[in-house]
């Protein structure tokens, strides 16, 4: 047992000690883009390290690197050359060391990403593969198939790339004639690897045992659904569906029962290392299915400890729509004896106060009123939080960037914008009046790896810090009432009857959340003045997009 002051009435409060990951707020930190060291224009590890003193001061439990192996970064380091390694472009493993001793220090847990679905075509077992005949133990690592039709000119099967274009390429062989077709669900450099093949599991424990040793809290697993493909490969019985979106919906590449097997054992190794040392290792997962039901199987006592729960990122701004995704969270998932994991916005996605604003070019009021709104939603929510970088800033997604910087795959593949990601990836502002608003080190002449637009001036963190009504100060005052709250991020909560539009609900130690939806003020759910609000909310009033936080002396306001 330990114990925390009560946020409100400074009282001590006494909390049963638990797990970390169950209630953690982890920081998502997308490295090119976080703080450049060099000037090379490049966010790197030794950025991160310095960051880490302003990711305490916000509050966060851990954060959450993007891959910074050795990579031709045709994906930005999702396509992995070398797995136990660090790429130059961002520093080395004598720097990862430094970085996880600093995050040692300061409390932080770190998480790497880990991408086990496919790797580069630039690894050296892909070359192996290249070099040998079809049917060969090399070929065998990944999906090698003959084609179809007259002279196997066609691919094996009608499956489509998430990024756009067929999910086969075909190879060159030696002889210099037309040869077999290999699978990407993603893109031609990023080939699919054949969980069939004992070989790929008996890699990834070797890739798991190398960062555990260097003392890492756990790894967030990049397309955790998708390492198992059906055998045989057969057709996909929807390729239009398949071609028309991002998401995981071809049955036969997705969701394959055999999945499970590798989370039970790859949990089994984080136990062990727990049970040398009494520390948690945690799992958490990218996990696209269509059903919160089917997410909970992953995240059973014995797989995943949790997994992503993007149904609240994609709801509508709307309060039935919020509530019926958190009911069923909490029902489905909450159920299995795992936590929820929260998320608003990632890497892959339109940032918050752009999506909510309707796609505005610099977010709109309203967007931004929603998005603080959202935030403290999330934060109340029982389970953790994941916080995409920039978000704390109240950053905006930038759609305005110009074709020739655009350096997305998926651009690249289909020549369309829409869905591409570079415009949340654009590199975070720390200071100054232009860019590249402190984050490389550089000459002033420097460039950031995709530019920054005039407007992130406003949003730089140095201003952040220094106004209280910024994102900054809401998402830091939120994380720190959520510190000092009994168990605020695990538990249950109740839904309260309120006016059509609000979103309410208590929780178990008395804190009341509630979110306006609509545009015009309504009654307050619960009488006195908000414990901490995302605008300006006077008592018994919640005003529209707006959310508030309640501390009632009793259960049932």
């Amino acid at each position: 047992m330990h114990n925390r002051r009560h946020a409100q009435t400074g009282q001590r409060v006494t909390l049963n000690t638990h797990r970390w990951w169950r209630d953690a707020v982890i920081y998502q930190v997308y490295v090119r883009s976080f703080l450049d060291s060099t000037g090379d224009g490049i966010g790197d590890l030794a950025g991160v390290r310095a960051g880490l003193p302003y990711l305490k001061k916000l509050g966060v439990d851990g954060i959450w690197l993007s891959p910074f192996y050795p990579s031709p970064q045709h994906d930005h380091g999702y396509d992995v050359a070398d797995y136990c390694d660090v790429d130059p472009l961002f520093g080395d493993l004598a720097e990862f060391d430094l970085l996880m001793t600093d995050a040692r220090r300061l409390g932080i847990r770190v998480l790497l990403d880990i991408v086990p679905n496919h790797c580069s075509s630039e690894h050296p077992w892909f070359g192996e593969a290249l070099d040998s005949a079809p049917a060969s133990t090399a070929r065998a690592r990944f999906h090698f198939a003959d084609g179809r039709g007259p002279d196997g000119a066609e691919p094996p099967n009608n499956w489509h790339a998430m990024f756009g274009g067929p999910a086969w390429s075909r190879v060159t062989e030696r002889d210099g004639a037309p040869g077999q077709w290999y699978l990407h669900m993603f893109t031609p450099e990023q080939p699919d690897l054949n969980w069939r093949n004992p070989e790929v599991g008996g890699h990834f424990d070797h890739v798991l045992r190398f960062w555990l040793d260097r003392g890492v809290d756990g790894f967030r697993i990049d397309v955790a659904a998708g390492l198992y493909k059906h055998p045989g490969l057969p057709d996909s019985p929807d390729p239009e569906a398949d071609a028309r979106t991002r998401d995981s919906v071809n049955p036969l590449a997705w969701n394959q029962p055999e999945v499970h097997e590798v989370w039970r054992h790859w949990r089994s190794v984080c136990e062990e290392y727990t049970a040398e040392d009494g520390r948690e290792r945690l799992l958490v997962g990218e996990v696209s299915v269509p059903t919160a039901r089917e997410h909970a199987r992953y995240v059973r006592h014995d797989e995943l400890h949790q997994a992503f729960f993007f149904d609240l990122l994609s709801a509508p701004w709307n309060a039935d729509a919020f509530r019926k995704v958190i009911s069923e969270a909490m029902q489905d998932i909450a159920g299995t004896g795992s936590t929820v994991t929260w998320v608003l916005n990632n890497h892959d996605q339109v940032r918050t106060v752009t999506r909510y604003g309707e796609l505005g070019t610099e977010g709109s009021g309203l967007g931004a009123a929603r998005a603080r709104a959202a935030a403290l939603l999330m934060l109340a929510l029982p389970g953790a939080a994941y916080i995409y970088q920039g978000e704390e800033l109240g950053l905006p997604e930038v759609v305005d960037l110009p074709d020739d910087v655009l350096t997305d795959p998926i651009f690249r593949r289909t020549g369309s914008r829409a869905r591409i990601r570079d415009g949340c990836r654009v590199p975070l502002p720390w200071s100054g009046h232009a860019s590249p608003f402190g984050f490389t080190s550089g000459a002033e002449s420097a460039k950031p790896w995709l530019p920054q637009p005039a407007y992130f001036a406003e949003y730089a963190t140095d201003r952040a810090l220094t106004d209280t009504r910024s994102f900054w100060h809401l998402y830091r005052d939120g994380l720190h009432l959520r510190s000092g709250l009994p168990q605020l991020g695990d538990g249950e909560l109740r839904w309260l009857d309120t006016q059509p539009g609000v979103l309410g609900f208590v929780r178990g130690d008395g804190l009341v959340c509630a979110v306006n939806f609509g545009s015009a003020p309504t009654p307050a759910p619960v009488s006195g003045t908000p414990l901490l609000s995302s605008g300006p909310c006077g008592p018994g009033v919640l005003p529209g997009s707006t959310a508030a936080w309640w501390i009632s002396d009793s259960a049932n306001p």
